[in-house]
């Protein structure tokens, strides 16, 4: 089977790819650049979103696409630019896809997307939120509503689709969590904001093991939440504190001196509420790391 991934040189994307490799597929990449591979089973094929160019052979040979492709939600402030580029990374690249589907014979069984697991909204609430909740209305739940929409429009190919809405994911380099590890590492760590906000998280090797079960199993379908745990900002720095065995003098950092320095960007650390990963687990799926210290024993 070839599966094509489109941002497959990120974080996930990475260690995906090594992942289905190991298995035995064939991966393409859609790359910006034309790049050549050693590995065996592993080719890169060229995409242009702003020319709306792709290489049609390779998409169209391909058995499952798996769609990664986004600019980094915490990459500089919320500008005007900056917010149309996190939309159109997602979506604008979905559509060219689409399209060059549409327009040509393919092979294509399977368009398998991220997604956020903030597609519910950013707020600090005591409810778990389902995947038949509802959209949120702040910016970050509308980037999601329209990713969603732009990869359920495969369905009208009559291609089987999947949305993972992913929480945050730790890994032991290059994750959110060496962020967050550096100022406890060096003494100075502390909740920020009330630190009663919660963080749903989990494992970047559980989040490609569920992609790799999505390329597999043809009844998952739809979106999930794709989340091993949830834990308030409090508990989390505590956790880390504890694994490293460092102490936690300092105040909580104060939510307006965030907003000064981020701008409504802030929210993504102020804001947010717990996910439910029931309907994930009632396909069979186990989380290899289905706790926060599980997690944290592992990547640090």
């Amino acid at each position: 089977m070839k599966v094509i991934i489109t941002g497959g040189t990120g974080l996930v994307g990475n260690y995906l790819q090594e992942q289905l490799l190991k298995l035995g597929y064939k991966v393409v990449v859609l790359s910006r650049s034309k790049r050549t591979s050693t590995k065996k089973g592993l080719s890169y094929a060229v995409w242009n979103i702003a020319e709306n160019s792709i290489d049609v052979e390779a998409v169209c040979s391909a058995n499952c696409i798996i769609h990664l492709a986004g600019a980094n939600i915490a990459d500089g402030r919320w500008t005007k630019k900056q917010k149309q580029l996190i939309v159109d990374s997602r979506v604008a690249s979905a559509n060219l896809i689409f399209k060059t589907l549409k327009e040509n014979k393919h092979q294509v069984t399977s368009f398998i997307s991220a997604s956020g697991s903030d597609c519910y909204g950013l707020q600090t609430t005591n409810k778990i939120f389902k995947e038949s909740d509802t959209y949120g209305t702040d910016f970050l739940a509308n980037v999601c509503k329209q990713w969603e929409k732009a990869a359920y429009q495969f369905k009208e190919l009559g291609i089987r689709t999947v949305c993972l809405r992913t929480g945050v994911v730790f890994a032991k380099q290059d994750s959110a969590l060496q962020k967050i590890v550096q100022p406890i590492r060096f003494g100075l760590g502390s909740p920020i904001g009330s630190g009663q906000q919660i963080m749903s998280f989990l494992h970047l090797e559980d989040l490609c093991s569920m992609y790799i079960k999505a390329v597999q199993n043809p009844e998952i379908e739809g979106a999930y939440n794709a989340v091993a745990a949830n834990k308030t900002n409090k508990e989390v720095t505590q956790a880390i504190a504890k694994q490293l065995k460092k102490p936690l003098f300092f105040p909580n950092v104060p939510g307006f001196v965030l907003r000064l320095i981020f701008g409504k960007m802030a929210s993504i650390l102020l804001e947010g509420s717990a996910v439910d990963n029931s309907k994930i687990k009632a396909t069979g799926f186990q989380f290899n790391y289905p706790t926060m210290e599980e997690i944290l024993e592992d990547v640090l």
